[in-house]
């Protein structure tokens, strides 16, 4: 075998490897003879003639994402920033459309997404932004549909992913919603001290009944020993007078005899004197005598009659 047929094998394998191609899973190949366009061929092993077809482009039929940054005022005047994701991908059965009617199609899709945004959101105020986004959104892939689909795209979805205010318009907004926490705060600082106002002012109340009503049941039951020592002590023949200042001297002593066990005590009791004891029975009787002597004698005295 001479070289010349080493020559022709060579180069026909140097052919065949030419003319034959592979298109990966979700991927279209343009083919085009002589510069005009022959056919589209999907995934698979595919056959060209060399030299006179040749492989114009690639299509990606697969789900793209583009993000638009864009910088418009609101109906309130605060200029915001949005930034809009959109997910489109190629129709199948158009690759002609969006391989030929369209060379840059994320600056068309960006330029329908300026256009939209900057209609729709000078009708909000800011507020409304943040909770109309989808709003926003919607308008934006309705019109991008009904323009991309002549070119063959397919506008999957549209979502504003981020609404960026002035930075002072955000602290502003941050201090807004401070004051508004504070406030309510307060408000429930207020309410919880008021309640306790009001119910320590109730407990107090109840103390006072509840110390009142022991200090007349002590007193109810003081009066009570009182009148059976005092008739005990009439039994034995002495009189109610002199048994009620027997029992006031008697109480003398024990209060004496308490403040004597206390030996940090600072109090004086005054007159205090050995004949002290003695000296009070006997005024403590002639003060009882004396009262009912005045009370019988007012009680035996002749009532004047006024005449007019």
């Amino acid at each position: 075998m001479n070289y010349f047929s080493l020559s022709l094998i060579f180069i026909g394998i140097l052919l065949l490897f030419a003319a034959l191609f592979t298109v990966k899973q979700q991927t279209a190949v343009v083919i085009e003879r002589f510069g005009k366009f022959l056919s589209i061929r999907q995934s698979g092993l595919h056959f060209k003639i060399p030299l006179i077809d040749r492989i114009a482009g690639r299509m990606s039929l697969k789900i793209q994402q583009l993000d638009v940054l864009i910088e418009t005022k609101t109906k309130d005047d605060v200029f915001v920033k949005l930034k809009v994701s959109v997910q489109f991908k190629v129709i199948k059965l158009k690759v002609y459309d969006a391989f030929y009617k369209l060379d840059f199609p994320h600056d068309q899709i960006t330029s329908y997404v300026f256009d939209v945004v900057r209609a729709e959101v000078p009708k909000m105020k800011l507020d409304g932004v943040f909770v109309k986004k989808d709003d926003i959104a919607i308008a934006v892939k309705t019109e991008l549909n009904e323009a991309m689909m002549d070119y063959g795209y397919d506008i999957i979805k549209t979502l504003v992913t981020d609404i960026d205010p002035d930075s002072q318009v955000k602290e502003a907004m941050n201090r807004i919603n401070a004051s508004e926490r504070e406030k309510i705060a307060a408000q429930f600082e207020g309410d919880a001290a008021r309640i306790l106002i009001v119910e320590k002012a109730k407990a107090e109340a109840e103390s006072k009944r509840l110390q009142g009503q022991g200090i007349a049941d002590q007193r109810r039951e003081i009066a009570r020993g009182l009148e059976e020592s005092v008739e005990v002590l009439n039994k034995v023949g002495i009189n109610s007078q002199e048994a009620s200042a027997l029992i006031v001297v008697t109480q003398h002593y024990d209060t004496l005899q308490s403040i004597g066990q206390e030996t940090n005590s600072n109090l004086i009791l005054l007159p205090n004197s050995p004949q002290a004891g003695s000296n009070m029975l006997n005024d403590m009787v002639a003060s009882f005598t004396a009262s009912n002597q005045i009370g019988e004698a007012m009680k035996n005295a002749p009532k004047k009659i006024d005449k007019q």
